[in-house]
């Protein structure tokens, strides 16, 4: 299994971006049955829980996100999003995405965000 992060970049505050983690070695109905999770990390900072999708379709946010950011999936694509709008500086860190299955954890190699004032 292998998950690959994209979308990352450098936008001015108030910008969007819209990341994407494409699964690979996955079959659907791994994937349908995994929660799928954006996390990230800022520098000097632990790693912490931005978005999460479980196989139920709930979706929960972390508080400073809630309104801003938006995740979502295509099965038939094998692949989870986030939308982020309404971007701020604070937003800036590595972001990962995470598969939880019962058969094992799995996480990305990350994508950088940086947002300027």
């Amino acid at each position: 299994v292998q998950l690959q992060a994209s979308g990352g970049g450098s936008v001015q505050a108030g910008g969007s971006l819209k990341l994407a983690c494409r699964t690979s070695g996955v079959i659907l109905s791994t994937f349908t049955s995994s929660r799928m999770a954006w996390y990230r990390q800022a520098t000097g900072k632990q790693r912490e829980l931005v978005a999460e999708l479980t196989s139920a379709g709930v979706t929960n946010y972390q508080d400073s996100v809630k309104g801003r950011f938006t995740i979502s999936k295509n099965n038939a694509k094998r692949t989870v999003y986030l939308q982020m709008n309404s971007l701020e500086p604070e937003d800036t860190a590595v972001y990962y995405c995470n598969m939880e299955h019962y058969s094992g954890n799995y996480w990305g190699q990350g994508t950088q965000v940086t947002v300027s004032s």
